[in-house]
């Protein structure tokens, strides 16, 4: 696992359950009989709803087949000899490689597998191993690091996908399995119930990050990131992604992405190469007690408007300044992070109807939804355009020289999804030199790269936006 929340971990997990049977003691006033009745097959909770502990067992069984082990090999710097020359592109470099497990869910007959972003991160190779034991390598068709969801996709045959259920139907209280990896103890399974719905616990380091977790008492540890959470009848309701921890291991809570809004990231990186984000245009904070005594609110639940952006489908429906968001398509909101949950699961184009109070008084208004350009447009992923490192790059203008106090740099604008990302160079990172040499724009960068032969490494050296300086050392 590689991310920490407050000390937040990645992982996934749940509890086990059981019954045993009883005796009755039966009073006659001729003779003693104890009898041995068999243990009953339901149980009854509080409301009268039967749980079959029988499902479990099914349930469990169902899942195993669909949840893979996932292997990583992350390349993390270069172990440099000092007795093979002096500086980079001289074949003088050995990689550090890093291996690095996890957990995924088949979703499709034809091979696709849906996982955490983070457990195949600046991977050099990613492999999968079924339950069966037969392994694959596999090929990342797409990541959302904003969800923390990516797309697998092996050459199999014979495989078992999860029926993918309606998170939304998620009840506080119900039961659910997670299954995984922990620890590579390959097929495990443990139980819990939902402990909440639309949790949000900021983990997810990424710009317009969307976090609406299921939260669950089910017992996870690391490994298990990417893994499925199931209902009782064994269809997926959730991705397994994060425990709360000090310690790296399982202290009593974990985080699941809902099904609804994986599917989507899934369809659309399937589809379109890369995820279709809808906009709203607000900026938006929780109500809370403080807030509405400030504001002179008449709830102290809800979203509030604490801004409309010009031109925006907010703006073009009518929303204001000071309205509360109360509810989505008739879907109840009582916070950021169950809007973002709705949004999120949402195209550009499609329409959705939002419920605010304004002034103690609620009204309905339509509108649709947009991209970040302000318009409709699907747009599909880029192909290829033949550059090795697959990133895009802008020099610096005099202006961003003198604010930067550089005589020379280029901007990584994209880090793209090829070696510069596996390197984990950073969006915003600025570039002053690469083998050694001083580049200026993308141009400068492209051919240093096309002298380097097959084998040798490339060393790029330069600042992050916040002024520090690194450096980051790979092949190609």
């Amino acid at each position: 696992m590689k991310q920490t929340l407050s000390t937040l971990a990645v992982a996934i997990a749940g509890g086990a359950a059981a019954v045993v049977g009883y005796t009755q003691l039966v009073d006659s006033p001729q003779q003693v009989v104890i009898q041995q009745n068999q243990t009953p097959s339901v149980i009854r909770t509080a409301n009268g709803a039967p749980i079959q502990w029988d499902s479990f067992s099914e349930a469990a069984e169902m899942a195993v087949n669909s949840v893979v082990h996932v292997k990583t090999a992350v390349e993390q710097g270069y172990y440099v000899s000092p007795f093979r020359g002096f500086g980079f592109g001289q074949g003088n470099m050995t990689p550090r490689i890093v291996e690095g497990t996890g957990s995924g869910v088949i979703i499709s007959e034809n091979g696709y597998i849906v996982t955490n972003n983070h457990v195949i991160a600046n991977a050099q190779s990613v492999e999968v191993m079924l339950n069966d034991n037969r392994e694959y390598e596999a090929e990342v068709i797409g990541t959302d690091p904003t969800t923390d969801i990516a797309v697998l996709k092996i050459a199999a045959e014979g495989l078992q996908p999860l029926t993918i259920a309606n998170s939304d139907d998620l009840r506080l209280g119900q039961w659910v399995l997670a299954v995984g990896n922990p620890f590579n103890l390959n097929s495990t399974v443990t139980a819990g119930i939902v402990s909440a719905k639309g949790r949000s616990i900021n983990i997810i380091d990424e710009q317009s990050a969307i976090e609406s977790f299921i939260q669950t008492d089910a017992a996870v540890n690391p490994g298990n990131s990417g893994g499925a959470l199931v209902n009782l009848n064994g269809d997926l309701v959730g991705i397994n992604t994060a425990i709360s921890t000090h310690t790296g291991s399982f202290e009593g809570y974990s985080f699941a992405v809902p099904s609804n809004l994986a599917r989507k990231v899934v369809d659309d990186i399937i589809e379109y190469g890369q995820v279709q984000r809808a906009y709203l245009g607000v900026n938006i904070t929780n109500v809370t007690p403080e807030l509405s005594e400030q504001f002179d609110l008449d709830l102290n639940t809800g979203v509030y408007i604490a801004d409309v952006v010009e031109g925006s489908a907010a703006e073009d429906a009518g929303l204001e300044r000071g309205d509360v968001i109360t509810q989505i398509n008739n879907r109840p909101v009582t916070r950021t992070s169950e809007l973002l949950e709705v949004i999120g699961s949402k195209r550009p184009g499609d329409a959705v109807q939002v419920t605010v109070d304004r002034g103690g008084n609620s009204r309905s208004l339509n509108l649709t939804l947009t991209n970040s350009s302000g318009n409709t447009d699907l747009v599909r992923a880029e192909p290829e355009t033949g550059n090795e490192l697959g990133g895009t790059f802008r020099g610096l203008s005099e202006a961003d020289k003198r604010q930067l106090k550089l005589r020379n740099g280029v901007v990584v604008t994209d880090p793209g999804t090829g070696e510069l990302a596996k390197a984990g160079v950073p969006r915003g990172f600025v570039i002053t030199k690469v083998n050694n040499q001083r580049v200026d724009s993308e141009e400068d960068i492209l051919a240093v790269v096309a002298e380097i032969k097959p084998g040798d490494g490339l060393l790029i050296q330069g600042y992050h936006p916040n002024g520090k300086p690194d450096f980051f050392a790979f092949g190609m």
